[in-house]
């Protein structure tokens, strides 16, 4: 699997693009915005995107979901159902918070649950449910190269908000040290902003989470 983090609308969401290197087909993780520069960016590398897959509902992160789905006609994969609300008021959240696009709320094709698998080509990825930034957040697991998309459950030296509706400190603290950290020290995460880290890091010196 090869994967690509494009930066995107004023709130710099990492976007993931994820391909299989033998079949070229590949998934979009949190497609915010620029559906335009994507689909280039998609088209440059030779990619057949098949699915997009969501984290959570906030307009950073699946504000351009509705669009790139009507566009490549491919269906949506996540997140957890608790996140229907964000998703149904998705153009509520464009007039508050503002990315310079308009977004449509959508019904996802497959809600996800924890232990659920997605696949693209010949990846398979392991779906982890992590509330606590949001109700329905999930995140997404390759485990032969260790690494996550983790979406804003967890940053390099810092964790998700929970002053949203319906988020939750106490949960999210045990999304991570529940859901993430039994993967491994090792696992390389890409976070919803900001740069990657791993695991094990985050577990020596983020003072939200670090052992001890």
């Amino acid at each position: 699997m090869q994967a690509a983090i494009v930066p995107v609308t004023p709130f710099q969401q990492n976007c993931t693009l994820m391909w299989c290197e033998e079949t070229m087909q590949g998934a979009v993780v949190d497609p915010g915005g620029e559906i335009d520069r994507l689909i280039s960016i998609v088209e440059e590398q030779g990619i057949k995107l098949v699915k997009i897959l969501v984290t959570h509902g906030h307009i950073d992160h699946a504000g351009g979901v509705a669009d790139l789905a009507d566009r490549l006609e491919i269906p949506i994969e996540g997140p957890h159902k608790d996140d229907q609300f964000w998703i149904d008021g998705l153009a509520e959240q464009g007039d508050r918070f503002g990315t310079g696009e308009p977004a449509r709320s959508f019904t996802p094709d497959r809600w996800l649950e924890g232990g659920d698998t997605v696949s693209f080509g010949n990846v398979t990825l392991q779906v982890r449910h992590c509330p606590g930034h949001t109700p329905g957040h999930v995140i997404f697991f390759h485990e032969e190269l260790r690494v996550a998309q983790v979406g804003d459950v967890l940053f390099q030296g810092s964790i998700g908000r929970t002053d949203f509706p319906k988020g939750d400190h106490a949960t999210l603290l045990a999304s991570i040290k529940n859901e993430l950290w039994p993967l491994g020290d090792d696992v390389t995460f890409i976070p919803g902003h900001g740069p990657t880290s791993t695991f094990g890091q985050e577990r020596r010196t983020n003072p939200f989470v670090a052992d001890g």
